[in-house]
């Protein structure tokens, strides 16, 4: 009696399908053949045979689905030679969660989609990166044959942030740190300035699933660098070759400046003043202090702010006057001297001339003064006035002088004619003796 049990291996034609196992228990065939018979003539007997009553093999294929968080993953089992065998669906904890189109998991965010024979198809809405993992497709037939779907979740990073770990003082350095608190797969962060990149030191964080990725930078900065634009830039695949952009501009610490703004002009009695102390900073100086050197501010003074005002000046006003400023990285100062001149009128009289008299002299100006008036010579004031008087005196000057070169030309004439007839006169008895 021939109890034999031989175990056949038929490869599936499909390179992606597993292998259908068989077990084929041959004591029927084995006894019908004569013993006589080689194994190797039972083989070429029995292959045939089997090939002739195994059925065709039933098979499934899954794909593997990549997501953005919060959007929908829709997952495919695709069915061959399909019978009405049992099809499950479970998901990355072996749960199922659908048993031949019936759910079977109460999670409302997995909905059947499609079920044919062809084809199975289920959505998963707002999808989290906890639902990352392989999918099952399942199919029971008399071997259970499966295919894993892998779903991958991509989580692209929000605008970085920019972190200051150290401040920025003039002479010094900056440190500023560029932040990406959460992406899948790990965000590339990058600094820019004026469109060159700024190499900085690279730190990753694994927080499970997702990554924290910063980036810090040293720069060392001056007054000019105040308010500089500097930008942080986050890459990753999930934005499809955009970028997320942090733009940042550099806080340059610095002690203040200050500059009086002088008035223009010659300042004189009843008149008035205003005086601006221009003052630079950071932080800009709050408050500005004036005073006088050596003296009270008069009480015509009206301070706002930067600007300083005295109306209806007087010589009481004079006097060098201090503008201050300061922050919590130094202070300035700069000074006026203020000096009012006596308010004087100072009128001019142009001389006339008859028209039948030659002009044979310099013209000359008259001044009239008030009684009393002694004028000072340090008065600016007083040179400007008498500068009315310069063009006659000019013209004055170059009529003389043209008159006193006529003259001179006469004389050396009359000089030089009288010369010659006295030459003549001694040379007369010369010629007569000859």
């Amino acid at each position: 009696m021939c109890t034999a049990t031989h175990t056949y291996k038929l490869p599936h034609t499909h390179s992606t399908f597993h292998h259908t196992m068989r077990t084929v228990r041959s004591s029927v065939l084995c006894c019908l053949l004569p013993a006589s018979f080689s194994l190797v003539l039972r083989c070429l007997i029995l292959v045939p045979v089997l090939l002739y009553i195994t059925p065709h093999c039933q098979a499934v294929q899954a794909e593997n689905v990549e997501v953005l968080e919060g959007g929908t993953a829709h997952i495919s089992c695709r069915l061959q030679d399909y019978d009405g065998s049992i099809v499950v669906i479970q998901n990355p904890r072996r749960q199922t969660l659908f048993f031949n189109g019936t759910r079977a998991l109460k999670d409302d965010r997995f909905q059947m989609v499609l079920f044919t024979p062809r084809l199975v198809r289920i959505a998963l809405t707002n999808v989290s990166v906890s639902d990352e993992g392989g999918y099952f497709c399942q199919l029971y037939t008399d071997s259970t044959h499966h295919q894993v779907a892998t779903l991958s979740v991509l989580v692209p990073p929000e605008t970085p942030t920019v972190e200051v770990k150290q401040e920025a003082v003039e002479g010094g350095e900056a440190e500023l740190t560029c932040v990406s608190p959460r992406s899948k797969p790990a965000a590339t962060l990058r600094w820019m300035r004026n469109g060159r990149e700024i190499q900085g030191v690279v730190s990753q964080q694994d927080n499970g699933k997702t990554f924290s990725v910063s980036s810090t930078i040293r720069i060392p900065v001056e007054r000019k660098d105040n308010g500089a634009a500097l930008n942080c830039e986050a890459l990753h695949p999930a934005l499809s070759g955009q970028k997320k952009i942090r733009h940042y501009r550099l806080d340059v610490y610095f002690a203040p400046t200050a500059r009086i703004v002088p008035p223009s002009g010659i300042l004189r009695e009843g008149d008035s003043l205003s005086l601006t102390c221009s003052i630079t900073g950071n932080p800009l100086p709050r408050n500005i202090l004036w005073s006088r050197i050596n003296d009270t501010l008069p009480e015509r003074a009206d301070i706002n702010g930067p600007v300083l005002q005295i109306s209806r000046l007087s010589q009481s006003h004079n006097g060098t006057y201090l503008c201050q400023a300061q922050n919590n990285f130094g202070r300035a100062a700069d000074q006026y001297t203020l000096l009012v001149y006596e308010n004087v009128s100072v009128p001019t009289t142009v001389p006339t001339t008859t028209p039948t008299q030659p002009i044979t002299s310099h013209p000359t100006t008259s001044i009239l003064l008030s009684p009393g008036y002694a004028p000072k010579p340090k008065d600016p004031g007083a040179v400007v006035e008498t500068h009315s008087a310069v063009p006659y005196a000019v013209i004055g000057g170059v009529l003389a002088l043209l008159v006193f070169t006529v003259i001179c030309v006469l004389i050396v004439t009359i000089w030089c004619s009288v010369r010659q007839k006295g030459s003549y006169r001694t040379q007369e008895p010369i010629l007569a003796w000859y």
